[in-house]
């Protein structure tokens, strides 16, 4: 579930970059915050430097264009520290809040980033990323945008990074968006959040925020004044992803597979002993090959494609059946996400040749949320013809954001 790079570097074009400021913008005056806790300045764009971007991104997703006429600031994109609860433990979490240097009344568009093996790779840690950059110029165009590290990277890098792991994953999302209230309080000079939130994201991203697009519609309605929300490629049903992996002969990202039983073992999800479900010598390197260092190429190399190389017969053969993997099951369906009846807009959008996270997750979530009484003017899918996972990463995202663009200016 891993965002490709999907921006080449446009080099006649100057990105205005600044390290973090060494000092920075402490809660200490404010005792009152709950969750904020310091700020401090990343970088920087140019109205210039946004447009260029854009007419980058056109050459492979045209209708991206679309979005130049809306370029209407430039933006500060800062990385902000915060509190939530890992394990029933606080800890302190990062992320990038990127706003406008206009002043005004902004909405807040929340985006969660797809699968990351490395700290430094993270959006607190390398902001300048052309995939992250292409959301934090967004801000650009009349949002705060938000974008969380998630536990395991950038402030909270000393914890496992729950990978898959639902309730670890929504409280810190849920968190940064307390945390965004508390800093536009007072930090923000001239910016000010209107109450309304939008979500975005893909492949684990996408998981991510269908996640809390649930959370907030059933849990936070009193806090936050959700408006809709587009997933691209995600596993939401975790059990089926787990299921087509090991039913097939060979899987392309064995990283992925390593990653899930790597998280639910740190997160206790299930009893078994990873040599109950990794074969050696995999197994045993298993855990030090997730230590916020290695890129899911360098993992890849260290495991296997061969599902029967990589997975002991028992598992495969006991997987869907046997109370041995009776708290695996568990823990995969438990980590899924349920369709429920919505009553906010929703996007599920999927590349139609997809290999690593197969679409049918998409086709299947769709169904289940109309089944479950969701509107289907409110639940749209889309399916886009020939892309697999990498080369979905573009158009979905782009339509996402399209999306609920236009559920901004159409409200």
């Amino acid at each position: 579930m891993k965002i490709n790079s999907l921006i080449y570097k446009v080099s006649s074009v100057v990105l205005i970059v600044s390290a973090v400021a060494t000092s920075c913008t402490k809660n200490d005056q404010h005792p009152e915050y709950s969750y904020f806790v310091s700020k401090g300045f990343s970088v920087s764009y140019k109205k210039d430097y946004i447009s260029n971007l854009i007419t980058t991104v056109s050459g492979s997703v045209p209708e991206a264009d679309k979005l130049k006429t809306l370029v209407a600031s430039d933006v500060n994109v800062y990385r902000i520290v915060y509190k939530t609860t890992v394990n029933g433990n606080q800890i302190n979490a990062s992320g990038l809040v990127c706003v406008l240097v206009t002043p005004g009344n902004y909405p807040v568009l929340s985006f969660q980033n797809g699968t990351n093996t490395v700290n430094a790779y993270a959006p607190s840690q390398f902001p300048i990323d052309y995939s992250y950059q292409l959301v934090e110029i967004l801000a650009s165009m009349g949002y705060i945008v938000v974008i969380a590290d998630y536990p395991g990277f950038g402030e909270s890098a000393q914890v496992p990074h729950p990978y898959l792991v639902k309730e670890p994953t929504v409280q810190s999302l849920v968190d940064i968006l307390f945390a965004v209230k508390e800093l536009s309080i007072s930090e923000l000079p001239g910016i000010s959040l209107k109450d309304e939130y939008y979500l975005l994201g893909y492949s684990q991203g996408g998981w991510a925020t269908l996640a809390l697009h649930q959370a907030l519609e059933l849990n936070y309605n009193n806090d936050f004044n959700l408006k809709g929300s587009a997933c691209g490629a995600g596993p939401y049903n975790i059990y089926l992803l787990m299921q087509n992996m090991v039913d097939a002969t060979t899987y392309p990202m064995p990283v992925y597979i390593g990653y899930i039983v790597n998280a639910y073992i740190s997160y206790n999800q299930f009893t078994n002993p990873v040599s109950d479900i990794i074969n050696e010598p995999y197994a045993s390197r298993l855990s030090t090959l997730f230590t916020s260092v290695l890129t899911s190429d360098q993992i890849n190399s260290q495991l296997t494609t061969s599902i029967h190389g990589l997975i002991t017969p028992d598992f495969l053969s006991g997987f869907a059946t046997s109370s041995k993997y009776a708290t695996v099951r568990d823990a995969l369906n438990t980590n899924s996400i349920r369709a429920w009846h919505s009553f906010k807009p929703l996007l599920l959008i999927h590349g139609g040749s997809d290999i690593h996270v197969n679409p049918v997750t998409t086709e299947n979530m769709y169904s289940a949320m109309i089944e479950a009484g969701t509107s289907g003017d409110l639940c749209k899918k889309v399916i886009l013809p020939g892309l697999d996972h990498g080369e979905g990463v573009g158009p979905c995202m782009i339509q996402g954001i399209l999306f609920l663009m236009n559920l901004n200016t159409s409200k």
